[in-house]
């Protein structure tokens, strides 16, 4: 009887191993569509047909290429609820992701946001003072570049950093060692639309996950870890999910929103949620110098603006603005993913 139930347990697990890399092979092997939405910056989308995880998904990944001199930094607005759609079209964003966890019914952020050395908001700890596993990460922005961070332990963690903060969770790899995740919880084995970061060693990825569809399942927080782990990432991070997740890239749909927001329970585009306030996060290319003056033959001064590495040609007055800039704007559950142009 032993002996039987043994190897019943070793074909299962042979028969579950098979299946993880029959997922990871679907996953890597797909014919992503790939668009260029400016320099530096790509998406990538694929639905899958009932052959990842056994199920229907539909991804969204916008890709940052770090070789492009692409910077980040944190922005914010406090206190406001939109779609994401209206925060990037206020800034004259390209494309936009939601971000972290909110309060819905009073607004504001429920984890530490932090930019210029100013806390935006407290982390809000459970009644028990304990941390929830979405206050164990954060984004860190420093000098604009963004990377990804893990609570030490410590009470005052997020204090610790010089740089914007936004804490979220929970973690899903950390130095490329995935995170250990509590699979009793229902927040971690539900399956639910959803968004994240990944960091690779050159690049960004903002990923949104669709579900609560027949057309798309959603997926559990070990999957969306299994998913940053095929695309490379050294460090990754969930934000917030279900109703919020959003990505929303300019031109490219009726209303900009490329994937399925689910708040009007319709497999379109217009179910996206209004959110909450807003931390910022731009990324641009280094195209900042200090003025410098210049005389023309009358010997009147003009003061020009140099950007690099824009074409800038004196004697045409030429500017490939397109060239040069390109930003990313994060709103709280936003906090709300943007790229300028």
């Amino acid at each position: 009887m032993k002996k039987s139930l043994l190897l019943v347990l070793i074909c299962l697990l042979f028969a579950l191993n098979a299946i993880a890399q029959t997922d990871s092979l679907t996953f890597v092997k797909a014919p992503w569509e790939t668009k260029t939405i400016t320099g530096g910056v790509k998406w990538k989308h694929y639905w899958f047909k009932n052959n990842l995880f056994h199920s229907n998904q539909n991804i969204n990944i916008l890709e940052i290429n770090l070789h492009r001199k692409v910077k980040l930094a944190l922005g914010y607005e406090v206190k406001k609820l939109k779609p994401v759609v209206d925060f990037a079209k206020e800034d004259n964003a390209i494309a936009a992701i939601n971000g972290g966890f909110f309060d819905v019914k009073n607004g504001g952020s429920v984890d530490l946001i932090k930019v210029d050395g100013i806390g935006l908001a407290p982390t809000q700890l459970a009644k028990s003072g304990q941390r929830v596993d979405h206050q164990k990460g954060a984004l860190i922005f420093t000098n604009g570049v963004l990377s990804i961070g893990r609570w030490d332990g410590s009470t005052d963690w997020e204090s610790k950093f010089n740089a914007d903060v936004m804490v979220a969770g929970p973690m899903l790899i950390y130095h490329g060692v995935m995170e250990k995740l509590d699979t009793s919880s229902a927040f971690i084995k539900t399956r639910n639309p959803r968004t994240g970061v990944a960091v690779t060693c050159n690049r960004i990825l903002l990923i949104t996950i669709d579900g609560r569809n027949d057309n798309a399942a959603g997926v559990t927080i070990v999957e969306m870890a299994k998913i940053v782990k095929w695309l490379n990432a050294k460090d990754g991070i969930n934000l917030d999910g279900g109703g919020s997740t959003t990505m929303w890239i300019d031109h490219q749909t009726e209303n900009g929103v490329v994937n399925y927001p689910t708040d009007n329970k319709k497999w379109d585009h217009d179910g996206a949620r209004k959110v909450a306030n807003g931390v910022g996060e731009k990324v641009e290319t280094q195209c900042f110098a200090s003025p410098m003056h210049v005389k023309d033959a009358n010997h009147r001064v003009s003061t020009v603006v140099l950007f690099l590495p824009m074409l800038f040609n004196i004697i045409s007055h030429s500017i490939n603005i397109n060239q040069c800039f390109a930003a990313l704007f994060w709103v709280a559950d936003i906090n709300s993913v943007f790229f300028f142009q």
